[in-house]
């Protein structure tokens, strides 16, 4: 069965995340800062409860979680720990609560940090900052009982085999939360299935496939070998990416997303297979309900 989740915000229903920048807040004093990211805090706990209720109700039976869903958490000026919040209680009680309804309704989270999350970066700096962040992710990972935290293999930085040997070491090093939940994904201009692939056997690190992606950034491998191959790397329900090209396959442009996905792009090897696939299209919910109509439809 296909479990298909959406993907951080919707489109057309009212429920809303809660966003600030370290520059507004840098107006407040820091009393006043936390005050306000605490509101925004419990507002984005609150939401994706009923982001969860929403998913339930059409039957989409995965969300990933906006990886800002506590905002500037890590920030090195605006930064914050949880008990520097007021009623932080609240805060990760409302957490947990979503927590438990996704154990009840059946609904898997996942997460995927931005793209400057570069555990193979040559740059301690950018490492730290890294690793930090993946923390905060597990952590509400936690809480919410999310399996998946997604990355990129970064950047090659003129060696790919020295930037994939960073990475290993890098992901050895990592706490325990975040490597038990830790995903590779390969990606649509540095590295693909095939170079991922062997740091995911060799560190059990399950591989996302993204079909789109290895589209763009072919590498001579059919979708139904590495969608084989893929699966091998995974000890739970495998986590696969959708999504079709903005303007057409033979566009010269076919990284960005369409608003919806196009049912041929939904490779036929995965019809029957047990798996989440995570729809990645701008129409957010609408793509996912229409995509599965489509399927439906096909057969």
């Amino acid at each position: 069965m296909i479990r298909f989740g959406l993907c951080c915000i919707f489109r057309k229903e009212p429920i809303k995340f809660r966003r600030t920048t370290a520059k507004y807040l840098q107006t407040f004093r820091r009393n006043q800062q936390l005050e306000y990211l605490a509101e925004i805090c419990l507002h984005n706990a609150r939401a994706l409860h009923k982001a969860l209720e929403y998913c339930r109700d059409h039957d989409i039976k995965d969300f990933r979680i906006n990886s800002q869903i506590l905002p500037l958490i890590t920030h090195p000026d605006t930064g914050y720990r949880m008990d520097d919040l007021p009623f932080h209680e609240q805060i990760v009680q409302t957490f947990k609560d979503a927590g438990r309804f996704c154990q009840k309704h059946n609904i898997r989270t996942t997460f995927h940090p931005d793209q400057f999350i570069l555990l193979s970066s040559p740059k301690r700096e950018v490492v730290q900052r890294s690793v930090a962040d993946l923390i905060y992710q597990a952590e509400v990972a936690q809480w919410v009982n999310a399996d998946v935290i997604n990355i990129h293999g970064g950047g090659a930085y003129g060696d790919k085999s020295t930037s994939l040997r960073r990475l290993r070491k890098r992901i050895e090093q990592l706490p325990e939360a975040v490597r038990s939940r830790l995903t590779l994904e390969n990606d649509d201009r540095v590295y693909g299935p095939k170079d991922l692939l062997p740091v995911c056997r060799d560190m059990k690190i399950p591989l996302v496939y993204d079909v789109h992606h290895h589209r763009c950034l072919p590498d001579g491998s059919s979708v139904e070998a590495i969608t084989e191959l893929a699966l091998g790397t995974w000890n739970r329900e495998p986590l696969f990416h959708l999504s079709s090209p903005k303007y057409g396959w033979e566009s010269g442009k076919p990284g960005s997303h369409h608003d919806y996905i196009d049912s041929d792009d939904f490779p036929a090897c995965w019809a029957n297979l047990d798996i989440t696939v995570e729809v990645e299209a701008k129409a957010k919910e609408l793509a996912v309900l229409k995509l599965k109509q489509d399927l439906i439809n096909r057969v």
